[in-house]
């Protein structure tokens, strides 16, 4: 369960935390284990000179070369695409250790069975054993490592403690193999696992900066690994989290350079009046900064602290309102203000959290505003000459929950793009509002009439967004990639 769960952290800054990420190591997982038990119950029978505690060193072995494979094999699966890639490289990096822990279970009833009158009490014991130590190490790992260690430190903590498991097993196992005979291949792995260990510590620090970017910050929180990039060339920052920008400055200045963001605000103007906003996904905190200086005050919503961080330090983020750090359905239902504006920037690169895109969403959102409040929701797809199914379905939920609605494109002359909507439950009139002209044509020139006819309708229950916006991943990690290299996303 340890490696199933780290190996979703290695993965991710690469190919995103997709539900393909997950189904592909848990996939491999199961197929890995259950190879290692058939295998290893077939060979636990005929072993003469094989023990336990090789089975187990060499399961330390195969689990400390982990981080160390990560970055070559990754390399070498990204022309397969996102599903086939993550498939692949997760079954080429975990088969090998799960294949080998797999095994140790019936070399474990063997060695504890001494008659076949017990041989079903201790593989009841063994199994209930294991499935115990696999729920300790997984709530130590999610609730206390995670957020203190990072994830190839564990991998390697987690192969040197194999070898040391292995080398107390040994003792176990003197009387029915010698130790002469024993202990010598445990030994020799041991020593080879130790005389790698520094090759692989350091494999993953090869690729801090360059000539044309440069790494300021990087921490991996519980959500992914969190950047700020700089471009000192072309004078702007980036604010990263794997393979997905969340937020983009001018170096010199700190200014948005984010398109999409100026027509957010825009909004203020289209709707007077405005004293409250709530935003959900900070980022940078740009927007919450420009509602600032239009005398609104901004609460703003983030799931990760490293991401709430790096704005501070990096962005120059200065709170205005609450910040809150948290889940957004769980902390969504928890707010008991009213806000005129409610910003929902969660969806940028890779993989969409789609639990906060469904029509429950929405009516939880909509509750939180005030008569005449708008929601401002940012998508990214594909335009598609307005026969994408993805941005269709957005639509489609968000007319479930609200009367009216606006779309604006980022870049008219764009495939590829950000997409604003607007929705409310009363009409908003850009030729009423407080634009001047130039502001008028600028966003009539963006304005988009979507097709909902074509859409799915979002729900809890219901959400193939996903699979709609594969194309759309690929495309934004493959624009990423290309733009900055592969090695600022491989750890």
């Amino acid at each position: 369960m340890v490696i199933e769960l780290l190996g979703t952290r290695l993965i991710a800054p690469f190919y995103g935390a997709s539900l393909y990420v997950w189904t592909s190591v848990i996939s491999v997982t199961l197929i890995a284990l259950a190879l290692g038990y058939f295998v290893g119950g077939h060979w636990a029978d005929r072993a003469k000179r094989t023990g336990l505690a090789l089975i187990i060193a060499a399961s330390g072995l195969l689990t400390l070369l982990v981080p160390w494979l990560t970055g070559p094999v990754l390399l070498a699966t990204d022309p397969l695409g996102l599903r086939m890639g993550t498939f692949v490289s997760t079954l080429v990096l975990f088969t090998p250790s799960l294949f080998m822990l797999g095994m140790i279970g019936p070399f474990a009833v063997k060695l504890a069975t001494s008659s076949l009158e017990g041989v079903g009490a201790s593989a009841g014991s063994i199994y209930a054993v294991s499935t115990v130590g696999s729920v300790i190490g997984t709530l130590f790992l999610g609730f206390y490592l995670f957020p203190q260690v990072g994830s190839r430190e564990i991998f390697m903590g987690l192969g040197v403690a194999l070898f040391i498991l292995a080398l107390g097993v040994t003792y176990f196992e003197r009387h029915r193999l010698r130790l002469t005979l024993a202990l010598p291949p445990v030994i020799v792995l041991f020593v080879t696992g130790l005389f790698l260990l520094p090759f692989i510590a350091n494999s993953g620090n090869d690729f801090s900066n360059d000539d044309l970017f440069q790494t300021r910050f990087e921490q991996e929180s519980l959500y992914g690994w969190v950047r700020v990039i700089d471009k000192p060339e072309d004078n702007y920052r980036l604010l990263t989290v794997d393979a997905s920008t969340i937020g983009a400055a001018s170096i010199s200045h700190g200014e948005n350079v984010l398109t999409y963001q100026e027509i957010v605000n825009l909004i203020p103007s289209m709707a007077p009046n405005m004293e409250r906003a709530l935003l959900v996904g900070q980022g940078a905190g740009h927007m919450a900064m420009t509602l600032q200086e239009k005398g609104i005050i901004t609460d703003t919503l983030e799931i990760d602290p490293a991401v709430a961080h790096a704005a501070r330090e990096y962005f120059d983020f200065t709170p205005t309102g609450k910040t809150i750090i948290g889940d957004a359905r769980y902390e969504i239902r928890q707010l008991k203000d009213t806000y005129d504006l409610i910003i929902l920037d969660v969806f940028t690169g890779g993989s969409e959290p789609v639990h906060l895109l469904t029509v429950e969403t929405m009516l939880q959102l909509r509750s939180l505003l005030s008569e005449q409040g708008i929601l401002a929701l940012n998508f990214v797809a594909f335009f598609e000459d307005g026969n994408n199914v993805a941005l269709a379905s957005v639509s489609k939920t968000l007319a479930q929950a609200f009367s009216h609605q606006q779309v604006y494109i980022s870049t008219p002359d764009g495939d590829f793009n950000d997409f604003i909507f607007l929705a409310s439950n009363h009409a908003i009139s850009i030729e009423q509002s407080a634009l001047n002209f130039s502001q008028r044509n600028w966003l009539k020139q963006r304005l988009l009439t979507i097709d909902q006819s074509k859409g799915v309708l979002l729900t809890d229950n219901l959400n193939p967004l996903e699979q709609l916006q594969i194309r759309k991943s690929e495309h934004y990690r493959r624009m990423i990639v290309d733009t900055m290299g592969l090695d600022h996303f491989i750890r």
